[in-house]
């Protein structure tokens, strides 16, 4: 996949993923075990939402980036806030902290880890 295809699509997950935690927090936190039982927990999900849209909007912006050093650099971020975001979930479903739904969260994160990886691997190789 192309450069601009994979920013996209990851820029996209990540903007969802920001709306949500920001617009339905109540919604999505109990279906990974989790309780939001005052305004403060509720604001620490619509503070979350920060990051996971400045990640969208980031790759976003630069989807279009064609000196290669640049996008190596991209990429390689990407790979690394993915497999941040691996080792910190799977802590949270292998304490107990996550249950349900909250299996998800580490598959997500190691699946896009994996495709920046992967598109990080093309882009060296051309």
């Amino acid at each position: 996949m192309s450069n601009r295809t994979f920013l996209t699509l990851h820029s996209t997950i990540y903007a969802l993923f920001a709306f949500a935690l920001f617009f339905l927090p109540g919604f999505l936190w109990p279906n990974y075990g989790l309780e939001l039982n005052d305004r403060y927990a509720w604001f620490l999900s619509q503070h979350n939402s920060i990051f996971l849209g400045g990640i969208a909007i980031i790759g976003f912006l630069l989807r279009d980036v064609t000196d290669g050093a640049t996008a190596r650099k991209l990429l390689t971020g990407l790979m690394a806030t993915n497999a941040l975001g691996f080792v910190v979930t799977l802590y949270a479903a292998l304490t107990g902290i996550f249950t349900g739904f909250g299996w998800s969260d580490p598959a997500f994160f190691a699946f896009l880890a994996v495709m920046s990886f992967l598109q990080l691997k093309k882009l060296s190789q051309s």
